[in-house]
């Protein structure tokens, strides 16, 4: 097993960095990632008590047809400015994720309350989607 650790004391990447995909860059500071059940409590509480538009990504590192929809989502956030965007990984964030059971799902708030849900990708589909709730 020589050589499988590179001797770096680098931690792993989280979140939208550990997917290892080139993802667009987000110009409106309006796409985030939750990379714990700690930061996903967070970010829950936030969208709930601002009562801002938002839309989480909830995926995961290994599957294939969440990295396929990933890219669309970070360019995205790029044309609904005023929407909030979050990458949820469910392995990093296994308490607050139990409930989800097919990657990706979207979850679409609005005034702090959970209105829409979108399972699988569909670059369309989420377009609209998100354009229906901003």
């Amino acid at each position: 097993m020589e050589g499988f650790w590179s001797g770096s004391d680098e931690k792993p990447k989280k979140g939208l960095e550990g997917t290892g995909l080139n993802l667009p860059v987000n110009r409106h500071g309006n796409l985030k990632s939750a990379s714990s059940d700690q930061n996903l409590k967070e970010v829950l509480q936030s969208i709930r008590s601002s009562k801002s538009l938002a839309v989480i990504n909830y995926g995961a590192s290994w599957c294939h047809v969440c990295s396929q929809i990933l890219p669309t989502f970070c360019r995205l956030s790029n044309e609904f400015p005023k929407l909030s965007f979050v990458y949820a990984d469910i392995d990093e964030c296994p308490e607050t994720t139990q409930h989800i059971r097919y990657t990706p799902t979207f979850h679409f708030f609005r005034d702090g309350e959970r209105v829409d849900e979108m399972f699988g990708a569909g670059e369309e589909r989420l377009h609209d989607r998100l354009w229906l709730h901003s």
